[in-house]
């Protein structure tokens, strides 16, 4: 059956790319139709009336017409416009973080449904914590192992026996937790303390109503924040852009 030439979907928008004087294409992630384009004429004019509704970190209900090369946004719709991440420079930068990872993870036009699913409770999430740092952290496991690459925090990757409840070694290039008598053979790895595994656990294992409770010291946070980012940029190849700019208001602001 021939596809329509207008359709409708949801959407989170995810970029923004300035095209022109005042023109835009939108990076867009929908339940049915994963990662897409569309293109925005005149967006950045301030008589634009669909400019409110196709902001960053914004849940809308858009309308596209297909295009031979990129298909063209016609109307939009604001379901839910995150105000609390947008009016906090932190939050919004988090939130920023979280669809700059579902960007370089996800394929185009392959539809991921718990990948959107898992990104909108993301953004609810921030909204409405006090907490973001655990709102990522869990974010960050999830959609690994939604997106295939799940590390492995039960047992050594080297030797395939239980980890010990002592302090075990990660290792990006193996993909998971390395065990004492393992670690010479994987020089790339560094140590994670009993709680930080446990915690990792917790969170990769667990829906969030599960692990929402949990408190992060800082020493924990931060062994959380540097294993996990190491891993991702093993994965990537590249630093995330959005976690540079993360780092630094977190600075500003004083410590955790």
């Amino acid at each position: 059956m021939p596809k329509t030439r207008n359709y409708q979907t949801e959407a989170i928008i995810i970029k923004k790319t300035k095209l022109g004087e005042a023109d835009t294409i939108l990076t867009l992630y929908t339940p049915n139709l994963g990662k897409i384009q569309g293109f925005a004429k005149s967006l950045r004019k301030t008589r634009s009336k669909m400019a409110g509704h196709l902001e960053l970190l914004t849940h809308s209900q858009i309308a596209l017409a297909r295009g031979r090369n990129i298909d063209t946004i016609t109307g939009a719709q604001t379901i839910d416009s995150f105000l609390p991440i947008k009016s906090d420079l932190e939050l919004s930068s988090s939130a920023l973080y979280a669809t700059e990872l579902v960007n370089q993870f996800a394929a185009a036009d392959v539809e991921d449904l718990p990948v959107f699913q898992l990104l909108l409770a993301t953004l609810k999430r921030l909204s409405a914590s006090n907490n973001s740092d655990l709102v990522l952290r869990y974010f960050e496991l999830q959609l690994l192992s939604l997106v295939g690459y799940r590390p492995q925090l039960e047992q050594c990757v080297a030797c395939h026996q239980p980890l010990k409840e002592a302090t075990n070694y990660f290792c990006p290039g193996a993909g998971g937790m390395v065990c004492a008598d393992c670690r010479p053979t994987q020089p790339f790895s560094y140590p994670l303390s009993l709680e930080a595994q446990k915690t990792l656990r917790l969170l990769q294992s667990s829906d969030y109503e599960g692990v929402s409770g949990i408190t992060l010291t800082s020493e924990l946070s931060h062994q959380l924040e540097a294993v996990i980012r190491n891993y991702i940029r093993y994965l990537l190849e590249r630093d995330v852009k959005s976690a540079a700019w993360l780092d630094t208001l977190k600075t500003q602001s004083g410590p955790t």
